[in-house]
């Protein structure tokens, strides 16, 4: 077997194919910068509502089980993290390396960073979400596994 037919062996076993797809959030708000936009050739992390948090290569946990998908269009170190258990509520999280996506269970690691960039948002009436800021006790259980 050729090294392409290796490869292609790899990748069909890989389970990409059960990767849950991108998840678009209709922002209430909406600011020309975004995650995962570049600007002179830098990619964009954080923006407003972001909380931007110095991790230092550590880990971040599910503080309650959900999914984590691919947050469409904000590049591919972003994710969205939803819950059943906190269904008003979306978490984007930006920076992470090595992320888990699909279905996990609280104290599972959704990936790992340096600065991560963490928004909170809330669904509104409408159906769009807005920007909310995060309790310390939410982003706390991201940080700390249970």
């Amino acid at each position: 077997m050729g090294l392409l037919g290796l490869l292609a062996g790899l990748v069909a076993c890989s389970g990409a194919d059960n990767a849950p797809a991108p998840r678009n959030i209709n922002l209430y708000q909406d600011w020309s910068l975004q995650p995962g936009d570049r600007i002179a050739n830098y990619q964009v992390h954080s923006g407003l509502g972001d909380v931007a948090l110095d991790i230092r290569g550590n880990r971040l946990y599910m503080p309650f089980g959900g999914q984590v998908q691919p947050a469409s269009g904000h590049g591919e170190d972003c994710v969205v993290v939803s819950s059943p258990e906190v269904p008003a509520y979306l978490f984007r999280l930006c920076g992470l390396r090595q992320t888990r996506l699909g279905d996990r269970r609280q104290g599972d690691t959704v990936g790992q960073g340096d600065i991560v960039a963490l928004a909170t948002l809330r669904r509104q009436a409408d159906g769009t979400w807005a920007m909310v800021e995060p309790a310390k006790e939410m982003i706390e259980q991201f940080l700390t596994q249970p």
